[in-house]
């Protein structure tokens, strides 16, 4: 994630140091490029919250599988317990 937000980053400022070039207004190309750059800006930030998203989920799954697998060891422990092992 701080590639992606790295890249966006110099993306802009690149876009931005072509807008702040020697004339007092941007040409309607240099529009054009600094749309473009906000909408990959945007697509990146929405593609980073997906990710994001899939990872808690992950996560989530991880803790739920991790709290089945403690209460397996525990039910474990205790038929051995109750075994006399």
């Amino acid at each position: 994630m701080r590639i992606v937000r790295l890249i966006l980053a110099g993306s802009i400022l690149a876009g931005g140091l072509m807008i702040a070039g020697c004339s007092s207004s941007p040409s309607d190309e240099e529009l054009a490029q600094l749309q473009k750059l906000k909408d990959q800006a945007s697509a990146l930030q929405d593609q980073v919250n997906q990710a994001q998203k899939a990872k808690a989920d992950l996560e989530k799954q991880i803790a739920e599988k991790n709290g089945k697998l403690q209460q397996c060891q525990s039910d474990q422990a205790a038929v051995k317990k109750a075994m006399g092992k």
